[in-house]
């Protein structure tokens, strides 16, 4: 029976460390189904959905405290209960673009969490000599949901922000 494992490890950005991490999944014989990596600074960010059998997730566990020493970096795990994929028949992208301002990305996500839309991914950034800030948000709609509402709502907020936004299927 597949078990499920969320990696998290952060540390100093250097060359190798995913490349050590993806390989001590394989030699567990855990299957990476989904991953991200980033770079914040000086520092890298790298999360994995792992899945494998009791045997192997246990392995991972016991064997990861020990690399991330090696590697000097911070890690996290937490088993978790499943894996869905996404129905991407629902999925959009809302974007939006302007001169960064505090509480747009906190108004942003507020904005989809009350009206019970799941973000799926979130991805912003700012041009630190121009203030300009971007971000991407996907997110995921049940059949029921008024697109169109959605996108005219977000438009609105956008205003608000005097910030330049849209949304569209991916």
């Amino acid at each position: 029976m597949s078990q499920y494992l969320v990696l998290t490890a952060m540390g100093a950005d250097r060359n190798g460390s995913v490349s050590e991490l993806t390989n001590l999944a394989s030699e567990c014989e855990c299957n990476i189904l989904d991953s991200r990596m980033a770079i914040f600074g000086k520092e890298f960010s790298f999360i994995m959905l792992l899945q494998g059998d009791m045997r192997a997730i246990n392995q991972i566990e016991a064997r990861l405290p020990t690399m991330a020493v090696e590697l000097e970096l911070i890690t996290m795990m937490k088993r978790t209960s499943g894996y869905h994929v996404l129905d991407k028949t629902q999925m959009y992208s809302a974007e939006y673009t302007g001169i960064d301002q505090p509480g747009i990305l906190k108004a942003v996500t507020a904005f989809f969490a009350n009206r019970q839309i799941d973000i799926s991914s979130l991805k912003s950034d700012i041009d630190p000599v121009t203030n300009n800030m971007s971000a991407s948000i996907e997110f995921t709609v049940n059949q029921d949901t008024s697109i169109d509402t959605i996108e005219t709502d977000f438009l609105e907020l956008c205003q608000q922000f005097d910030i330049q936004g849209c949304i569209h299927k991916q």
